[in-house]
């Protein structure tokens, strides 16, 4: 039987959008590949600003829902509470972020989002926010729209299951 050379067999695979890798793929692999497509795509974008894509996403959280706990960071980015903690601990080292003691409850700490940090998340943001324009380029409002509320339905879904 002849063999074949490592790169002989790996230019017989196919590209993403061909054979499984296109649509007759199974969509949990499909899904797989576009969010590890896209993280790659966001940490390039996000490397000139020395902010990773979990950081990108704990500090928009916080923007987004003031007040909120490590814990819900936790939910809300899709991370687990050990994670965020390591991430909220190098936003403060860089002084993107505040943590400060519950003005009654002395032990919960609130982090608050310093006018550096959100600098940077408007810098990230316009970066990101080119990566999503690309992403639905070719499609039409309402078609982006059913993309979105399908991503959203199954992440849904995925948390009733448990």
């Amino acid at each position: 039987m002849p063999t074949r050379s490592r790169s002989s067999a790996s230019n017989d695979l196919p590209r993403p959008g061909h054979g499984k890798r296109g649509e007759n793929g199974h969509i949990g692999y499909l899904l797989r590949q576009a969010g590890a497509a896209f993280r790659l795509q966001m940490e390039r974008a996000l490397s000139e600003f020395d902010i990773t894509p979990p950081q990108f996403v704990v500090l928009t959280m916080l923007v987004a829902y003031p007040g909120i706990s490590n814990a819900d960071v936790a939910r809300l980015s899709m991370l687990t509470p050990q994670t965020v903690s390591v991430i909220v601990a190098n936003l403060e080292r860089a002084g993107l972020i505040l943590r400060t003691p519950h003005q009654i409850h002395g032990r919960i700490q609130q982090i608050s989002v310093t006018q550096s940090g959100k600098n940077l998340l408007s810098r990230c943001k316009r970066r990101v926010n080119a990566l999503e324009s690309g992403l639905i380029a070719g499609l039409g409002d309402e078609e982006a729209a059913t993309v979105k509320r399908w991503l959203a339905f199954v992440a849904a879904q995925a948390l009733e299951r448990g």
